[in-house]
């Protein structure tokens, strides 16, 4: 491996890093997912999953079930990084779980070009979708 290919990867699995501590954040009891968005070695927005600003901060439902309006970590951090003065364009966005279909969809539409996650997902639609859109993916496992 190059010596370039060796920092980016160091750097990629940092990320990876402070996205896991960012999703200790999360209120979710089943999962808890954090993403971070970087854009020229600087943390452009960061997200959580969880639920909408002013509701409360209870992601389940009695039976256990993850209510239907709980925000994910990634479109937590886009849509904050939409309301700032910052442009994901050629961003990437750091994940701690392989992003589902709904969230590839915005991270297609926000601009990022490259998506690092650290933990697989059952369904891998999202993943096929970013590649097919021409996104880099790239699964890192990170050791805690």
């Amino acid at each position: 491996m190059s010596e370039k290919k060796e920092k980016q990867q160091e750097l990629d699995k940092r990320y990876l890093r402070m996205a896991s501590v960012w999703a200790e954040n999360s209120y979710c009891k089943r999962r808890q997912v954090g993403a971070l968005i970087v854009k020229d070695k600087m943390i452009i927005s960061d997200g959580y999953n969880g639920t909408p600003s002013g509701f409360e901060n209870i992601c389940e439902d009695e039976n256990n079930m993850t209510k239907p309006y709980v925000l994910h970590a990634e479109a937590n951090a886009i849509t904050k990084v939409a309301a700032s003065s910052n442009s994901s364009k050629d961003a990437t966005i750091y994940v701690t779980s392989a992003p589902c279909i709904e969230c590839a969809k915005l991270i297609i539409q926000s601009g990022i070009k490259r998506v690092v996650y650290s933990e697989k997902y059952r369904m891998e639609d999202g993943c096929i979708l970013l590649e097919r859109a021409g996104i880099s993916v790239e699964y890192i496992e990170i050791k805690e």
